[in-house]
């Protein structure tokens, strides 16, 4: 009878624990017996593995073997196990020393032939286990990009089993043949950032000034903004460019977004780490589950988290589905979603920027085209709740442009890069005035901090006090206004807001605005 120990990683969520994989190769039948909560496809493994053990040229134990995955009260889904198990085996029965593979980390699909596959969520499992000390990774070829962008990783990128087994005996490690390069391109499908092309830029958007100004503001300090407008008029336009105005990553921030989208499997192979804002824009036929995330198997992240640091856009938005517009208020305010299943609860990151779209009727023309009576207008655009659209910072409307207005307005357009300038440094500046609390930008702090550390002036909060009285701002309203003013003061490089910047961003949060 013979014991040996290796490790590997569970995902839940965008979380990864770590995982001992035990193989015990005793007396009895012969078989291989799996304990520890695996799902479908990691019992399916004890094919995988022998086939891949015996292809590698390595003795199959023709005994009973038990492998069990502890801690076992934490489900185990999916095909990464496959190398650590297999290792494990080799382990037991004397193929490889035993002592070096309890504080190697193996993350790995095996294929019949005994070539390692690569997986998802390789970066959250290298992270993961480099929190508590391991610094040792056997991964497959196509995954080893991501598992290096951990600096602390000692990682070694293997073609198939044989190699594991050679590494670990201290041979040379003879290559075999690369795997496909179609098969790993489909593992891991490329995500928006790593596509070819001219990058979009903001100068495209002719004639909306105002709705220029307005996503200029919102990347300054991630408010959410609705667009208003007929087809044409440049909604889609915009909200598609915003992302070329917003900062760059940090590369704390680059990490978790790159971890999110690894699990989600959206990363490219030769590109694996996020460095730009994440742009996502589900259609509208898109379920809850979609759009929030969850599965009934693999908890999978959702389009909220997918966008999580960059922008969510909702085109047509009065087409989704009720209940899927309403679910996105608790990440809108907590900045995150908790999927509870029956057997686990997964947290996934989700402070995105918000950006819906809509057509001012269900035809969508606009003027004394439109043949819409208004009982059918206000059913439409009633269906984005009240409650929703309290959470929405920028209210716009974009109206049809006209040639001359086309033609007028290229001399004021400006690029990006000029933008973005200015977005950068209104985020410095908030940045310094939050020094020292949990936020960075103005659109997340709450408004209770906002008015007892960062008072604007009395003059400003008199506008405020009267719209209030006025029935037309809530108190939920006043808050998100004064966020809104404080953006537009950074912009402005003022050091709070006047009762200027307090009218004009209780023009753009009740959409009248010009």
């Amino acid at each position: 009878m013979a014991l040996a120990r290796t490790r590997s990683v569970a995902l839940l969520g965008v979380e990864g624990y770590g995982i001992d994989v035990e193989a015990h190769i005793g007396t009895g039948k012969p078989g291989l017996t799996l304990v520890g909560l695996p799902d479908a496809a990691l019992r399916e493994a004890r094919d995988r593995i022998r086939a891949a053990i015996v292809n590698s040229g390595e003795h199959w134990p023709e005994t009973h073997i038990t492998v069990s995955l502890s801690p076992a009260s934490l489900p185990k889904r999916g095909s990464g196990f496959d190398l650590s198990i297999a290792v494990a085996i080799l382990a037991a029965s004397g193929v490889v020393p035993a002592a070096k593979v309890q504080k190697t980390v193996f993350l790995a699909e095996l294929s019949l032939d005994g070539r390692t596959r690569p997986i998802h969520g390789i970066l959250p499992m290298v992270l993961a286990e480099t929190v508590h000390g391991c610094r040792t990774f056997v991964v497959a070829r196509a995954n080893a990009a991501e598992a290096r962008l951990v600096g602390e990783a000692d990682v070694h990128a293997l073609g198939s089993l044989a190699e594991v087994v050679q590494w670990l005996r201290g041979e040379p490690v003879e290559a075999t043949e690369p795997a496909d390069t179609e098969e790993q391109a489909s593992a891991l499908p490329e995500s928006r950032e790593g596509t070819a092309g001219p990058r979009p830029d903001l100068a495209d958007v002719l004639g909306q000034p105002v709705a220029r100004k307005a996503a200029e503001i919102a990347a300054a300090g991630g408010h959410n903004l609705f667009l208003l407008g007929p087809p044409g008029s440049g909604k889609s336009l915009l909200a598609e460019r915003i992302p070329t105005i917003m900062p760059r990553l940090e590369r704390e921030e680059a990490l978790e977004v790159t971890a999110i989208h690894s699990v989600a499997g959206s990363l490219p192979p030769d590109k694996p780490l996020i460095t730009r804002p994440p742009f996502c824009a589900p259609h509208h036929t898109a379920t809850r589950a979609a759009i929030i995330g969850g599965g009934s198997s693999m908890l999978r992240p959702g389009a909220v988290s997918l966008a999580h640091r960059g922008l969510l856009f909702l085109d047509e938005a009065p087409e989704f589905a009720r209940g899927v517009l309403d679910c996105l208020r608790q990440p809108l305010e907590n900045g995150e979603v908790t999927v509870a299943r029956a057997a686990a609860t997964a947290r996934f990151p989700a402070r995105f920027l918000l950006v819906m779209a809509a057509n001012p009727c269900p035809c969508g023309t606009s003027g004394p085209r439109c043949v819409c009576p208004s009982a059918a207008r206000r059913r439409y655009l009633g269906r984005l709740s009240g409650p929703l659209l309290d959470r929405v910072d920028l209210k716009v409307e974009l109206h049809p442009v006209s040639r001359a207005e086309l033609l007028a307005d290229q001399a004021f357009v400006e690029s990006s890069a000029m933008v973005a300038e200015r977005v950068a440094q209104a985020r410095e500046r908030a940045a310094s005035r939050l020094q020292g609390t949990p936020w960075s930008c103005n659109a997340v702090v709450p408004g209770t901090e906002l008015r007892r550390r960062f008072p604007p002036q009395p003059e400003a909060l008199r506008v405020l006090g009267e719209a209030m009285d006025r029935g037309t701002l809530s108190a939920r309203g006043a808050d998100r206004v004064l966020k809104l003013a404080w953006t537009i003061a950074d912009l402005a490089d003022k050091d709070r807001p006047t009762a200027e910047e307090v009218g004009y961003a209780l023009a753009l949060w009740t959409g009248s605005a010009q």
